[in-house]
Formats: C-alpha cells, sequence, structure tokens
C-alpha cells in the first residue's frame, strides 16, 4: 500500500487558505513539491524534496488544487435522472412526480446509486461530499444511511452524510406522501443509532454524520426544534433546504404565517453549526442577519437553472460573512454530479446579474475548496497545508479543451469545459482515481446495475400512478 506520495514542480498549486481572498489572485505555488505521508501534507515548498517517496507524481504539466467539497446532495436522484414527464416542473411538481418512484427505494438501489454519484464526483474533482438522503419508505426495511456509508468507505471518499427526514405528510398538510414519511419517535431513535455506530468526530474522520430534516413543507416544527437539541447534544452540524422557491415561501406563509428565513429562526436553526441548501429568495435583512450568525449555504446553481428557481445572491452572501460553499444537489435537478461543471455554472450564473455582482475565479474556487470546508464544520480539509488531510487533485493542462487557454492555468479550469475525469484524485493520502481511473471500480457493471434497478422503479411507478414517465 502507498503510503507516501511525492507530487513535483507543479505547474500551479492553489493552496486556498482559511480566509476567502480579497483579490482576484490566489496564493499558488509554481515548482517546488509536495510530501504526502500517512494521510497527511508533511512537506510543502519551492525548493526540491530531498527524501524518498512511494509513488512520485510529476505535474510538471498539471494544476494542483485542494479536492473539492460538495454540500449537497441526493446520491439516490441519480436514478431518476431526466424523467420525461418532469423536464419542464417546478419544483413542488417535480417533486409530487418523483415521490412516486422513489417509494420503491430497497438498500441495493441506495447503495448503487451512491457509488455512480460518487464516481462522478471523484471524476470531477470531489474529494469529500455529504449527502441529504430524508426519505425513507415505509414498504423498505433497510439500512439506507448504513447503505450509502458503506458505497463511500467502497470508493474511498470522505463522507459527511446527513440523515435526513421527513414527518409531515400529505394526510397533515406536507407535500410528500405519507407512504415515505417517518415519525419522529423512529427518527430520533435512528438518529442515535447511526451516531453510536458510524459518526466520528476525530479530525481527519473519513465519516462524520450531521442532521438535516428535509424542508419546512415536509417536516413538523416539533422535529426541527428537536433536531436543534440533537446537535447541541452531540456537537453536531445541522442542514435543511432553505428558500428554493416562491412556492415554499407562499407554503411558509400559509402555513406558520412567516417567511422561510423567519419561520427558521423561530424554530432556533439561525446558528453556526447550521447550513442550507439553495438560499435564494431572501431579502437584504435576512443576508445580513444570516453572516452575523456565520451561517453556512450550499450554492446549487444548476439545479437553480434546472427548476426555474431563481438567482441566488452569492455576491451579498460572501460579503456578509456567509459560509458559502457549492452543492451539485440531486442528480433528478441536474442531472449530473459534475463538480468542475458546478464551478463553472456559478461562474456563468453571476454573470447575468449587474456586473459588480459578478463572481471571481478566486470566489469560486475558494467556494468550492475552504468554503465547503466551513459550512461543514470541518478545518481539516480544503486548503494545502502542512498538517491538513491529503485531499488533493491534479488536472493535466495538456489536453484539447486547455489548448490557448493556459494564460490563467486556474481560470482556465473554469472558463474552459472539461472533456476527460481528473488526472489524479487524491483522499486522505490514498489515490482513488489514478491517471483519470477510478481504481478498483468496475464501471461498466455499476452502469448496467444502476439503469436495471432505474428501469424497475420507473416501471413500478408507472403501473401504480398510470401516469407516462418516460418518452
Amino acid at each position: 500500500m502507498t503510503n507516501s506520495i511525492l507530487i513535483q514542480n507543479p505547474l500551479c498549486c492553489a493552496l486556498i487558505s482559511e480566509n476567502r481572498p480579497e483579490s482576484k489572485e490566489l496564493n499558488c505555488l509554481r515548482g517546488g513539491h509536495i510530501f504526502i505521508e500517512n494521510g497527511k501534507i508533511k512537506s510543502l515548498g519551492n525548493g526540491t524534496f530531498s527524501g524518498s517517496a512511494d509513488r512520485i507524481i510529476d505535474a510538471y504539466r498539471m494544476v494542483v488544487l485542494p479536492g473539492f467539497v460538495n454540500t449537497h446532495h441526493h446520491f439516490f436522484q441519480t436514478l431518476t435522472r431526466n424523467i420525461f414527464s418532469t423536464q419542464s416542473s417546478p419544483l413542488f411538481d417535480w417533486l409530487t412526480t418523483n415521490y412516486e418512484i422513489w417509494r420503491e427505494l430497497s438498500g441495493e438501489a441506495v447503495f448503487i446509486s451512491a457509488k455512480v454519484a460518487i464516481a462522478e464526483l471523484l471524476k470531477s474533482g470531489c474529494t469529500t461530499t455529504s449527502d441529504h438522503l430524508y426519505l425513507f419508505p415505509k414498504e423498505s426495511d433497510a439500512d439506507l444511511i448504513e447503505s450509502e456509508i458503506l458505497a463511500a468507505r467502497d470508493m474511498g471518499m470522505r463522507f459527511q452524510p446527513t440523515r435526513g427526514s421527513m414527518s409531515l405528510g400529505q394526510s397533515k398538510g406536507g407535500l410528500p406522501p405519507d407512504s415515505v414519511i417517518q415519525d419522529e419517535k423512529t427518527i430520533v431513535e435512528d438518529v442515535r443509532r447511526l451516531l453510536k455506530k458510524y459518526h466520528d468526530s476525530s479530525s481527519g474522520a473519513m465519516t462524520r454524520i450531521s442532521l438535516a430534516p428535509c424542508s419546512p413543507f415536509s417536516v413538523t416544527p416539533e422535529l426541527m426544534k428537536k433536531t436543534v437539541e440533537l446537535a447541541e447534544e452531540y456537537n453536531l452540524q445541522i442542514h435543511t433546504h432553505l428558500a428554493e422557491t416562491l412556492d415554499e415561501e407562499k407554503f411558509c406563509i400559509r402555513q406558520f404565517g412567516v417567511r422561510p428565513f423567519a419561520y427558521l429562526k423561530q424554530v432556533g436553526w439561525i446558528r453556526k453549526n447550521a447550513w442550507f441548501a439553495h438560499a435564494i429568495h431572501l431579502n437584504d435583512a435576512e443576508i445580513r442577519e444570516m453572516g452575523e450568525n456565520s451561517v453556512g449555504i450550499s450554492h446549487c446553481p444548476t439545479s437553480n437553472m434546472r427548476l426555474g428557481s431563481g438567482i441566488a445572491r452569492i455576491s451579498e452572501l460572501l460579503h456578509s460573512g456567509v459560509n458559502v460553499s457549492l452543492g451539485v444537489d440531486g442528480s433528478a435537478s441536474n442531472d449530473s454530479s459534475n463538480m468542475l461543471m458546478e464551478l463553472r455554472n456559478t461562474l456563468l450564473l453571476s454573470r447575468l446579474r449587474d456586473q459588480e455582482k459578478w463572481l471571481t475565479v478566486s470566489d469560486i474556487l475558494w467556494m468550492a475548496t475552504r468554503g465547503g470546508a466551513k459550512a461543514l464544520g470541518r478545518d481539516d480539509i480544503g486548503e494545502i497545508t502542512v498538517g491538513k488531510c491529503a485531499d488533493l487533485i491534479l488536472i493535466d493542462l495538456d489536453r484539447i479543451e486547455y489548448a490557448g487557454a493556459q494564460h490563467d492555468p486556474l481560470a482556465a479550469l473554469l472558463f474552459s469545459v472539461p472533456l476527460q475525469p481528473v488526472d489524479y484524485s487524491i483522499i486522505n493520502g490514498k489515490i482513488v482515481v489514478d491517471q483519470g481511473k477510478i481504481v478498483g471500480l468496475d464501471e461498466s457493471a455499476l452502469i448496467r446495475r444502476q439503469q436495471e434497478i432505474s428501469d424497475l422503479m420507473v416501471e413500478f411507478a408507472e403501473k401504480r400512478t398510470g401516469k407516462r414517465l418516460r418518452r
């Protein structure tokens, strides 16, 4: 087993730092070395490394970056990409159609779909990911969270799953059918079980659990408050959707008498250990208060465009002090798990706003790395610094898509469209992607099984509902 890796003479190594860069340029090492041993960065500098290593990578034509941190995903949704009847649906219609397919989820479906999502993330530069699994069909007795934890371990991904939940079904005024929700006692008991079995709070943890009730329209206020209590008891991060659509805003005003932000404030969620997905429809006062409380958000530009949800005010959120990160969101509303493409769409979507609100390459690379680490409550990842976890990616610029684009090597990764996977991905000091291939993965077999499961789930949903879901 390779315990030490030496990366020599990088074309450009973006170190990233704790604080968001004030200038348009990131601190970049050109030449020199990065030495990795036993999962940590042990040496870094301009000079030649004098020791030996089990594996040496010549990065003469490569950009080296901290691995990207994906802070919002729904792995199981890789099974329901491009559903014909939802191609032009806004969020609530999209959800009600997909709920009928997702009620077919099994342990194997979650395991396989998690591997598919993680494979895409690895190929596109992600080394740490969260996942928001909030749906637990009554017909399934499988441990779905455990299924995706085992998948992440098989793939070598640093994983921060969230134990999601839905407790407000249609019979009580919620959006999801009662067949995919759980009662609060069951949820709390399972949270405690999972924390005891899998949660690792130590520095460098490969598996760390957070808590994530799904949304205001699928969870009771009581469960939202109980989640905060559990998080305080176990020192956990908490996560949910916030202000994604105007439909959500209308629901909160009708159900609770206030906007989504005010509702979450009422149930104790505007706090430092919370991060929120989307955060599109916020006013100036809400943005200011989020910054004052150092909360995190996960910006999901591709999903926001796909569902027509709106454009988040990322420039204002950054300047207010919010820990802004990036998420690919579920692969049924993206329909991809491509982190490099998410960085590019973050850049381009910001250009639809007034010019003073445009995001820079430095902003986005910080959000994708250190910003993601801060949103997840971690100080051990997201930067290339001696003593931090050895989570790095390497991308060779001698590719057709980067020819003529190398006047700014870091910006080339965002302005040009990658046609191939990253060349190397190192997680916890182990090479997980080696020369563009995921180590130990039979990709063809995984693809075949994923499609078989997906076809069966859609077929069963069509028979049950009488709706046409495929072309």
